[in-house]
């Protein structure tokens, strides 16, 4: 079992900057990655994670995304005049260049197959690569939104083709929709794209139709892109929970080899781009969440983030969570804004004709069972918020080890992470799987699973009906087939 959190940073990827004037671009600053990395450091985070040392992308690598002819536009940047390159800036939208960023760009999309190697290679369990430019804007042919090579997108062919994985899960949460991420595997069932995204119907950057709801990907990959406008902007931390809580279903559905994190955290209080008021603690709640796919290979890679203080606290939070940290506790959640509620539904509905589950063969008490925990226990639990969660095993439960393990981590994000199991000492107990998720070990994958019972599903429904008028966190939590 792989151990340990690698993080991967350069100070060489700081040496570029906007050498003119240019309000929208000003942001977009070297001192990002300073202090997130100084952060880390002073906190002791840094430390505590197995350094990787960066390389550049190869033509090979950033050929899997982008065209020959734009990685050779790119290529004459270093050598251009201040005025070459501001007319070379013109082609592309909301972005800059300098004689240094090609060389910058190539080691921030090297960096993210760094950290990929890393954790697929069980040299580490997890990471995250600070990194810049970012990249989840940048197109085929395209530097778009700060970004020059789509490094996330660039990470996923990348370890399809290395590795041989079947399928790879990207989430990206920054402020910003990942066009260009969606754009690259729109047409593609082996990697899903689930973007949250500040929107107000199309009025928000990158202004496009496509990021709406009903964007959900095109021939076999239907199904397979998952956009949740923001129309509101004061969608908050009872938002984002109950977002994750209500698709987490989906992602173990859809049962990942892989999970990469387009990690923007420009939605963080006082960003003076996303201006909305998602507290850094969120981001490790999120980050905890996603650690129980994939068999916890996970790979968050620095996206957006423009104001320096809360950039600096969330990085050290998912960081923290990925070291194997409990989450904070999720207090203070408010009711769900209408914005919230209309936004869900009509992904819902946008989803209700795919579905990734496969048809039943005799697993259907297993995905009844995690229907349940995901659309019910779990939004309950992180509104009751408590001081201590007690699991209690008896020997008749009727439960695989795996299963047993994956509700074990779930719920570890809550009470910071104060969990007391009580098992019966008898023949076949699963003291070892239980003693190993306590210890932060990942779950094994449960596969892609079956669909539930139709009677599991009526049951739980029913039950969530009852109670969804006491606890709101319920209001949101729906199926999507």
């Amino acid at each position: 079992m792989a151990a340990g959190t690698a993080l991967i940073y350069d100070e060489e990827m700081t040496k570029y900057k906007l050498l003119w004037v240019d309000p929208a671009c000003k942001i977009e600053a070297p001192e990002r990655l300073t202090v997130s990395h100084e952060a880390l450091v002073r906190s002791g985070l840094a430390d505590r994670c197995v350094s990787i040392p960066v390389r550049e992308a190869t033509d090979e690598d950033i050929l899997l995304v982008h065209s020959e002819e734009y990685l050779e536009a790119v290529k004459k940047t270093p050598y251009m005049t201040l005025e070459d390159l501001k007319e070379f800036t013109l082609h592309y939208g909301d972005v800059y260049f300098h004689p240094n960023i090609y060389h910058c760009a190539k080691l921030a999309a090297g960096a993210t197959l760094q950290l990929v190697d890393s954790v697929m290679m069980a040299k580490v369990r997890n990471g995250m690569a600070l990194v810049r430019p970012p990249g989840h804007h940048s197109m085929r042919s395209a530097a778009n939104g700060f970004c020059v090579f789509n490094n996330v997108a660039i990470a996923a062919q990348y370890a399809k083709q290395k590795y041989g994985l079947k399928r790879v899960l990207i989430v990206d949460w920054d402020v910003h929709h990942g066009q260009g991420v969606q754009y690259c595997f729109e047409d593609d069932p082996s990697v899903l794209y689930f973007s949250w995204h500040r929107y107000e119907h199309q009025k928000f950057w990158p202004n496009l139709r496509e990021s709406d709801f009903d964007s959900v990907g095109k021939e076999k990959g239907a199904g397979f892109t998952i956009n949740v406008p923001w129309n509101d902007v004061s969608i908050h931390k009872y938002c984002s929970v109950k977002i994750i809580n209500d698709l987490l279903k989906m992602f173990k559905n859809f049962s990942p080899d892989l999970v990469l994190v387009s990690a923007g955290f420009d939605s963080a209080i006082g960003d003076p781009e996303g201006e909305m008021c998602a507290t850094p603690d969120i981001f490790a709640h999120l980050t905890h969440l996603l650690m129980n796919l994939a068999g916890g290979k996970v790979c968050a890679v620095l996206e957006g983030g423009y104001n320096l203080t809360s950039l600096a606290q969330s990085v050290c939070q998912t960081v923290q969570t990925l070291l194997g940290e409990p989450a904070p506790r999720p207090a203070n959640l408010e009711g769900p804004c209408k914005s919230a509620l209309e936004s869900l539904h009509c992904v819902r509905s946008a989803h209700r004709q795919y579905c990734v589950f496969v048809l039943p063969q005799g697993c259907g008490d297993m995905s009844g069972f995690m229907h349940a925990v995901l659309g019910l226990l779990l939004p309950l639990g992180y509104e009751y918020d408590p001081s201590l969660v007690l699991l209690v095993q008896m020997p008749d439960s009727g439960l695989s080890d795996s299963v047993w393990q994956h509700l074990i981590g779930l719920l570890q994000g809550l009470a910071q992470g104060h969990t007391l199991v009580l098992m019966q000492e008898v023949e076949g107990a699963c003291v070892r799987p239980t003693a190993s998720s306590l210890l932060g070990e990942a779950a094994p994958s449960l596969g892609q699973l079956h669909a539930p019972l139709p009677e599991d599903v009526e049951a739980i429904e029913s039950l969530r009906h009852k109670l969804k008028a006491d606890w709101k966190l319920l209001q949101t939590t729906g199926e999507f087939a």
